[in-house]
């Protein structure tokens, strides 16, 4: 009887089985009938574009499939990524935006594409947006019902740019939040920043900034709250000394371009109060179109010596060789949040000491064999001024971790002179797969040794050494967040000499020009009762320069402590 019973329940299981696959095969099936109307031969697959013409249904539709595959926790670290485009006109649509979903318009202002609805980033449980990175929104408006409000509940590598809210926007999803970028924007209504702990915002026009804890930043923002440091936590800088705005997709009649901004100095506010007034362009053919089912190392840098330029689409690009960018003027751009792997312990990306470059929009990991670096600009001990040419990076992040096995010594080198940043987060994963003190290994994220370097929106976080390492003079830096490792294992195992733990912010010795403003450090040691002498080190020259600082203890071991600033 007993044995009858449980060859019943094996059967019933089996079947169970048998139907649970049916119906995730009939979903696929499904989903990939929908999303091939919305594919072109351009861009290939998982990058979906849309007109004002197409069934607003089925948009809303394909929507909130990718949204609910790809708004769970277990896709943090996910094989999927889209982009969708909407063409210039007005959609009835929620965006609905989770990880690695790219969602853009293709109009010369961000006015040319309106969405009558709801743009919806949200914690899965609790309200906790702390881990919703990975995301981005650029180039439209958003047109929200009345009463409704907007919920771009991120944290880092979540940019929002040439975003146009007809309304309110909340920066939080009513709980923990550890945001953000927001650029080239304009909020009409009120930004709700509530528990954000931090948050940059750069070149926007706010109708009102409301709430915020510990280190919000304004650079170039008219109608900034009011900077009244250290009884509230804002800093303002009134104008943006030098910046590029980023390069940004459009379609033209039919054909699609890429604008390229030129450079402004001291400017404020947005840049699209008049439409492609002082832009360049590139033309679709001037770009090679990088395809993850297609290409590699060696087919990336051959059309990078033929002279073109790259367009990078959704994917993951497991690269056993350096991807070298050696001509002038080159602009590599990622659209849908592509993954970039080392594989063979070689760096991802090398920069030559050259004019205008531009790299925009990468997710870079280190792989099971150690990199040395995996992004390097210029060569070493380079004294080549590119002061009216500079090099531009805008939303790289890197990862060493958590997706799996990785390591290397370091995530991004700046060697070269005259290189802008405009919002980076280089982490060592603190979470996820193959994450231990001895496991995904890396000891500094950013080390910049030119000069004249500047950094809009620097995020580094969990590093073993020094987080962020600038060896170069005439530095400025707008706008720093840190964490400093959770997983020290020991007192001893984190020191150097006699100085306990190793400072998040390190400015060397040598260094006789430097300007920071904006610094939040923070600290959660849960393993070792670890104490940080400094948490910012500089020259005596500059230390009057290092503007607007907080540290803050966390969490973790109630013995561990930072001592100073």
């Amino acid at each position: 009887m007993k044995s009858r019973l449980t060859i019943g329940l094996i059967f019933l299981l089996l079947i169970g089985v048998q139907v649970s696959q049916a119906q995730v095969e009939t979903s696929q099936a499904r989903f990939q009938a929908l999303s091939a109307k919305y594919t072109t031969t351009t861009f290939g697959e998982n990058v979906f574009v849309f007109d004002p013409g197409m069934d607003v249904k089925e948009i809303q539709n394909l929507i909130d499939t990718l949204y609910n595959q790809q708004h769970p926790r277990k896709s943090e670290f996910g094989l999927h990524r889209y982009a969708l485009l909407f063409k210039p006109g007005t959609y009835q649509v929620d965006l609905k935006i989770g990880y690695y979903m790219d969602i853009m318009g293709l109009g010369e202002s961000p006015n040319d594409v309106v969405i009558n609805g709801s743009l919806i980033s949200k914690g899965e449980k609790n309200g906790n947006v702390t881990c919703n990175f990975w995301r981005s929104v650029e180039n439209l408006t958003i047109v929200s019902p009345a009463g409704a409000i907007n919920i771009w509940g991120v944290s880092q590598a979540a940019p929002m740019r040439r975003v146009h809210i007809k309304g309110d926007i909340q920066l939080h999803d009513n709980g923990w939040a550890s945001g953000g970028f927001l650029a080239d924007s304009k909020i009409d209504g009120t930004v709700l920043a509530g528990g954000q702990q931090q948050w940059f915002t750069r070149n926007t026009d706010l109708g009102k900034w409301q709430g915020g804890s510990w280190n919000m930043m304004f650079v170039g923002v008219p109608n900034a709250p009011v900077d009244k440091w250290p009884d509230n936590p804002y800093t303002v800088i009134d104008k943006t000394p030098l910046l590029r705005e980023k390069p940004y997709l459009i379609i033209k009649g039919s054909d699609y371009r890429i604008q390229i901004p030129k450079l402004k100095k001291n400017s404020t506010g947005i840049s699209w109060i008049k439409p492609g007034k002082d832009e360049d362009h590139l033309n679709i053919a001037d770009f090679y179109i990088v395809k993850s089912n297609v290409d590699n190392s060696e087919s990336i840098n051959a059309a990078l010596k033929k002279g073109k330029n790259l367009i990078i689409t959704p994917g993951i690009y497991h690269l056993d060789k350096s991807i070298k960018i050696t001509r002038p003027g080159t602009l590599i751009y990622g659209m849908g949040m592509p993954s970039l792997q080392s594989e063979n312990g070689n760096s991802v990306i090398e920069i030559s000491d050259v004019d205008a470059i531009t790299v925009c929009g990468l997710t870079i990991d280190a792989g099971v064999i150690p990199s040395e670096t995996l992004f390097v600009v210029g060569e070493v001990n380079s004294a080549k001024s590119h002061a009216k040419n500079p090099c531009f990076l805008f939303d790289i992040f890197f990862r060493v971790g958590g997706y799996g096995e990785g390591k290397a010594s370091s995530c991004m080198v700046i060697n070269s002179q005259d290189v802008t940043v405009d919002h980076t987060w280089l982490w060592r994963a603190d979470h996820g797969k193959n994450v231990g003190w001895d496991q995904n290994t890396c000891k500094n994220g950013l080390i910049v040794n030119g000069d004249n370097v500047t950094v809009y929106g620097l995020f580094c976080e969990h590093f073993q050494e020094y987080q962020t390492l600038w060896n170069g003079n005439k530095g400025k830096m707008y706008f720093y967040q840190s964490e400093m490792p959770y997983d020290p294992p020991t007192v001893d195992a984190w020191k150097h000499g006699d100085v306990g733990g190793y400072a998040s912010y390190k400015v060397s010795d040598g260094v006789t020009s430097h300007e920071a403003w904006g610094l939040g450090i923070y600290c959660v040691f849960y393993k070792a009762p670890v104490i940080v002498d400094n948490t910012i080190e500089t020259p005596v020259a500059v230390e009057e320069n290092i503007h607007h600082k907080i540290i803050f203890w966390l969490n973790g071991n109630k013995e561990s402590v930072m001592k100073s600033i």
